[in-house]
């Protein structure tokens, strides 16, 4: 089979949890633009062909995954949360915050949750976080792609409010072409300001 594994959602499908949530982020690390994650439930007992880490797929790959997982997740939610709240709060914050807001849009409450990375506070749901969780879970995988499809189309619309950066190429990643571009033009409203101020000219 070519796809993350399942050997976390089998041990719980087989102690009695139907619906197992993954959840994943993506946006953390660009210099521009919001963290957006995804909670995907996917259905007991089925392994779907494809489903990687988002990082390791190519976009039309994605984006193809992406319409796969919408038609045989049983449910999915999404959380996103903007630059000004990021910049307040920091960026592990944020993630978090933007992970609890997937899981309580989720169309089905998961009643087990599987994390990558980070763990959430403000969850009253049974949960374990698992270290590069998308490479050792379909589930999170599933979240990645889900996560990282929604964050680039989001780039892709300020890509036409500002062109001059780049974001439809980079995401709001700190290529050496955006850096240019913000040493050029200055920050924009979508720019995290901490993430982002040192390469501005002074």
């Amino acid at each position: 089979m070519d796809h993350a594994p399942l050997i976390e959602e089998n041990e719980l499908w087989e102690a009695g949890y139907r619906a197992v949530g993954g959840i994943d982020e993506a946006g953390r690390g660009p210099l521009a633009g919001p963290v957006v994650a995804a909670c995907v439930i996917l259905p007991a007992g089925v392994e779907i062909d494809g489903i990687y880490d988002s990082k390791r797929l190519t976009h039309k790959r994605r984006e193809a995954m992406f319409h796969i997982i919408k038609q045989k997740a049983w449910a999915i939610g999404v959380g996103r949360v903007d630059v000004d709240i990021i910049e307040k709060i920091n960026i592990l914050n944020a993630t978090r915050n933007a992970m609890e807001l997937a899981v309580k849009s989720c169309t089905m409450e998961p009643d087990y949750i599987l994390v990558d990375a980070v763990e959430l506070t403000n969850v009253d749901i049974p949960q374990k976080v698992i270290i590069k969780g998308d490479n050792l879970s379909q589930s999170i995988a599933a979240a990645s792609i889900v996560a990282k499809v929604l964050r680039d189309r989001e780039m892709e619309r300020w890509h036409s409010i500002y062109p001059q950066y780049g974001f439809d190429r980079h995401k709001g990643y700190g290529t050496k072409q955006h850096i240019e571009a913000i040493a050029q033009y200055g920050l924009c409203p979508i720019h995290r300001k901490s993430f982002s101020e040192k390469f501005v000219k002074g």
